[in-house]
């Protein structure tokens, strides 16, 4: 595997900011002052336990949630009050962590949606398929057919309806349709989740090989351990909406915050106190104390 050389994407200016984003649905703070870089050809893992809050932050990034408090910056450019589309446009592609493909149409039209931000046929062009929406239709089915689809290894599915694929399948296609988006950053929310060791496998390599190949910057959010510190250049770790660490793999993988993050202080004495006071909590909740 190929990490960045010293002075490679670390030495330039971050490609992605994100500075002190406080998040709150009513009286509950999904984040609270996270802040984090992304270097550019760079692979950037999010991971933390369930609930931490990885999810509410690439909302918040892609523009589907605004933070009550920080700032997004894209290539130096502050996107915090952007719409969605708007920074799509700019450059940030991403998947989601539960499929969000139109299941009734084929994969080649579910992966054409993805360049829609970029596509400049008016409503009558559109209407009459002539001139401009013609010449964008064509080479927008040659880039995907060429390049997309041929380097994902999808061209046996592609007049198939997405209903009719495998879950690890519609993975690979809402990836395709990712990168019919042309990112600068490609985000992949949980992209093996689910899957098999095979499928987890073709996964991984396809994220490497779309950062070495097509120079597109990746930042995900994974729960898979083994294939984010194999794959990963630089980790950040939430818990309970905070970054508690961030750094190389290696590092973060030591750290004590993180190990009690995902498997508690591993003191007996501890977890019956903390069990004690759950259920303190639990009974007076119920009234009876």
């Amino acid at each position: 595997m190929n990490k960045s050389p010293p002075g490679g994407p670390a030495a330039t200016a971050p490609l992605l900011q994100v500075e002190g984003v406080t998040l709150a649905f009513g009286g509950v703070r999904a984040l609270n002052g996270v802040g984090f870089d992304v270097a550019p050809g760079s692979i950037t893992a999010v991971i933390g336990p369930n609930g931490a809050g990885k999810t509410s932050l690439f909302n918040t990034i892609s523009g589907f949630y605004r933070p009550n408090s920080g700032y997004v910056r894209f290539k130096g450019q502050d996107i915090t009050t952007l719409p969605a589309p708007q920074r799509a446009k700019l450059g940030l592609g991403r998947s989601f962590q539960n499929i969000a493909l139109f299941r009734g149409m084929t994969v080649l039209d579910n992966i054409k949606l993805g360049r829609h931000a970029h596509l400049k046929t008016n409503v009558l062009d559109a209407l009459f398929y002539i001139g401009r929406a013609r010449r964008e239709e064509a080479a927008l089915r040659a880039d995907i057919e060429e390049r997309i689809i041929d380097f994902l290894e999808i061209d046996h599915i592609r007049h198939a309806p997405v209903s009719a694929l495998s879950y690890g399948l519609q993975k690979r296609v809402e990836m395709a349709r990712a990168l019919a988006m042309q990112p600068e950053i490609l985000m992949l929310d949980e992209p093996v989740a689910g899957m098999n060791r095979e499928e987890t496998e073709d996964m991984a390599r396809f994220i490497l090989d779309v950062r070495e190949e097509w120079g597109v910057t990746v930042l995900m959010v994974e729960h898979d351990m083994g294939m984010v510190m194999d794959l990963s250049d630089h980790v950040v770790v939430l818990n309970f909406g905070q970054v508690i660490a961030k750094g190389v793999p290696a590092a973060v993988q030591a750290d004590p915050e993180v190990i009690r993050a995902y498997l508690g202080s591993g003191d007996v004495a501890d977890l019956r106190r903390k069990l004690r006071a759950g259920a303190t909590s639990h009974v007076q909740a119920q009234g009876v104390v």
